[in-house]
């Protein structure tokens, strides 16, 4: 039997920021903490969100959160939000600040180092109700996290692990496009690939939940249709609406589950640290497809043709003319956006591949794709996304 959960507010349209100081009330945050980066306070974006929150009597800031999440960014915020008596928190930016303040939400509330509740270590019953409450606000339109119950933290051994329970999840969502409009163009293509991939893997995935289906393939046809717009015209508010759209719906859908190209981005990511997460996805999706037009929940539901035909690519006869056609496609994309042309062009080198596989075969996602990977089938993807 599938379990299927939508369970928290989103507010999503231009200037939906003003909705701040009101969502804080809702949620029972009096002194939250706001978790974002430099960037974000470079761009202006922290002071807009305190100007919401100058009714608020006392709010605290962290903005060290790196590009990618560590446990030890996670005890910096904590310390910040007891030198402060917070009682909630604020996310402001990527997915990396989303789940820099999600693992600041169980550090406050569950004694012990994070990977004790890593998904990998069984760790998710022991995620409880008690974390403190979060509210989301991306400024970019990929992870999704902000309607996720998941987080991706690197934890004090260097392995880089998933963390997924219901309370995570947070409590409002915030989509506002104009927080995105000085994305620059190189992190609008990424994170645009990231949303993208996410819908696409999480169609593919063999879990039944024909809801998060129908949201993925949705979302797939929004993302794919404005993704160069919004990278070529950062000020097109409306492209910028559809990307955090496609952004969100990737997330929800993606409770049924990821794959191989996030079991291998996210150990490659360990890996190098340095390496973005959006783009890692991008140049393994066509490796990945290909892989998983033999599945048989994919070839008997036409789930690659069905993906070709929202991104308009037309009427495909085989699931192998689909992924054909979707690898040509994802790949012209990339060149289109400005992405590298593979991982090579990422300075990625074949010495790594043990440890990149090593990490794939225990990620949360591996048993999830529609196709199971073995070490030589990741081998293979990692050369083909050279």
């Amino acid at each position: 039997m599938a379990q299927i959960r939508y369970l928290n507010t989103i507010e999503m349209e231009a200037g939906a920021i003003r909705h701040l100081a009101a969502g804080c009330a809702s949620v029972g945050i009096r002194r939250p903490l706001l978790v974002t980066d430099a960037g974000v306070r470079a761009a202006g974006l922290v002071d807009r969100a305190l100007q919401e929150l100058r009714d608020i009597e006392h709010v605290a800031v962290f903005d060290g959160t790196p590009s990618n999440p560590t446990e030890a960014a996670v005890r910096e915020a904590l310390a910040v939000a007891r030198q402060n008596n917070c009682d909630g928190l604020i996310a402001l930016g990527g997915g990396s600040s989303i789940d820099c303040a999600k693992g600041t939400a169980i550090a406050a509330t569950h004694e012990g180092p994070l990977a004790r509740y890593a998904t990998i270590e069984g760790g998710s019953p022991l995620i409880s109700e008690r974390v403190w409450p979060l509210i989301a606000i991306p400024t970019t339109a990929g992870t999704g996290s902000e309607v996720a119950r998941g987080a991706i933290v690197i934890v004090e051994d260097g392995r880089k692990l998933g963390f997924h329970s219901w309370h995570l999840m947070p409590k409002l969502a915030i989509l506002d496009p104009d927080l995105t409009l000085g994305l620059p163009p190189s992190l609008t293509a990424a994170t645009g690939m990231d949303a993208i991939a996410h819908c696409m893997e999480a169609f593919m995935a063999p879990a039944f939940n024909p809801p998060a289906d129908g949201i993925a393939l949705d979302g797939l046809e929004r993302g794919w249709a404005h993704i160069a717009i919004a990278t070529h015209e950062g000020r097109n508010v409306e492209a910028r609406l559809q990307m955090m759209s496609a952004s969100m719906q990737g997330a929800l859908a993606f409770q049924k589950g990821l794959g191989c190209v996030h079991s291998l981005s996210h150990s490659l990511g360990g890996v190098d640290p340095a390496l973005h997460h959006g783009t890692l996805n991008a140049m393994f999706l066509p490796a990945v497809i290909r892989f998983n037009a033999q599945a048989d929940t994919v070839v008997r539901e036409r789930r690659l043709e069905r993906m070709a035909a929202a991104m308009g690519l037309g009427r495909m006869d085989s699931a192998e003319q689909a992924a054909q056609a979707l690898g040509e496609a994802v790949k012209a994309m990339n060149r289109r956006l400005g992405l590298p042309s593979g991982l090579a062009a990422m300075g990625v080198e074949p010495s790594c591949f043990d440890r990149v596989i090593d990490g794939a075969m225990v990620d949360h996602c591996h048993k999830l794709n529609p196709r199971l990977a073995s070490r030589d089938d990741y081998r293979q993807m990692l050369h083909a996304s050279m």
